[in-house]
């Protein structure tokens, strides 16, 4: 049962009894308020103080029912919210609550479906980036080793195949979804599902084997990333070209904290530089940042394009820096 649905059951358990016991006694007995309800939580309680006045026979037939009606409910309902307490549920649930009030202020922000290795890795990324996210993951003992460290981590203990876990996730106001469960049938029904709720969002899903690659991108996935094949390309990388895989790996991971890569679409460009040459988009309030490719209209990309690079619609902008210089981009472009 859900805990706050028990809680208030038993809540209005007690109360209906406090109600029925001391209506009874004010319409048989004339008591007054405090006295009616004096005689009802000492009947129910079967304390056996002695009564307010001399019960009437009507008095003491409606008491009857009342004790026998009402005790062992009354009982049941108070070890019941007893344990309730005891066991910590209370706290649980307040734990959530809180726990959704975060997830419900959050705005374009990064849905982690899985918390294993991958889920783990791509937090630590996220984090380093500022970029904010909330973990979805059924495995509580992945979530509770990632807590020792990264206490304030938001989080869902709940199924990411279900839609109405992405819903309480934020999917409708996410910017990205990022499935790393094992399983790639998983996998795809969460792709289905959030693509269904949120026709905009980036999905970025995990792919075991190389024939749901082509599954995934039918059922709605934006970039598929399959973890073996990665690693053993990026090991024989770091053979032949190390120093390479060594900086992309500090531009991109948790050290390269102060180094950034962005892409700024043209429909973010103010109006005045739109349909520009490169340089003159570059050299519009400076901030230090360096375009390092754009992106055209139809996917392909051009690395180090020449300064008379005309970016016109549909094009995107390359540029690398560090993160004031970045932020200062931003806030130039955006005006954030």
């Amino acid at each position: 049962m859900n805990p706050r649905f028990s809680l208030s059951v038993w809540f209005l358990v007690i109360a209906a009894i406090t109600i029925t016991g001391t209506t009874g006694f004010m319409l048989i007995e004339h008591y007054s308020l405090l006295d009616a309800v004096y005689m009802t939580v000492i009947t129910v309680t079967t304390i056996g103080y002695k009564e307010v006045y001399p019960l009437s026979d009507a008095g003491k037939i409606f008491n009857i029912i009342l004790i026998i009606s009402s005790f062992g409910t009354f009982t049941y309902a108070i070890a019941r919210l007893t344990q309730f307490l005891i066991s910590g549920e209370m706290a649980m649930y307040f734990k959530n609550k809180k726990l959704m009030q975060a997830i419900h202020q959050l705005h374009d922000h990064v849905i982690i479906c899985g918390f294993g290795r991958n889920g783990q890795q791509a937090a630590s990324t996220l984090m380093a980036h500022k970029v904010p996210f909330v973990v979805i993951e059924k495995d509580n003992h992945n979530i509770e080793q990632w807590l020792t460290d990264h206490p304030s981590l938001t989080y869902m203990n709940a199924d990411a195949t279900e839609d109405e876990t992405l819903v309480r996730a934020g999917i409708h106001k996410a910017r990205a979804l990022v499935i790393t469960l094992p399983q790639d049938a998983d996998n795809v029904f969460i792709v289905l599902s959030a693509r269904s709720l949120n026709t905009s969002i980036q999905i970025i899903s995990r792919a075991s084997q190389h024939g749901t690659t082509t599954k995934l991108k039918k059922a709605g996935a934006d970039n598929i990333v399959m973890p073996d094949k990665i690693g053993g390309t990026h090991m024989a990388t770091l053979v032949s070209k190390p120093d390479v895989v060594e900086f992309i790996e500090y531009l991109s991971g948790e050290e390269g904290e102060s180094i950034n890569m962005e892409s700024v679409d043209y429909n973010r460009l103010p109006p005045e530089i739109r349909d520009q040459p490169l340089n003159v988009i570059m050299s519009w309030k400076k901030t230090g940042v360096n375009c390092i490719g754009i992106k055209s209209s139809d996917g392909k990309f051009l690395i180090n394009p020449p300064e008379d690079t005309i970016v016109s619609a549909g094009m995107k902008v390359i540029v690398l820096g560090t993160r004031v210089q970045i932020d200062a981009m931003k806030h130039n472009v955006e005006g954030i």
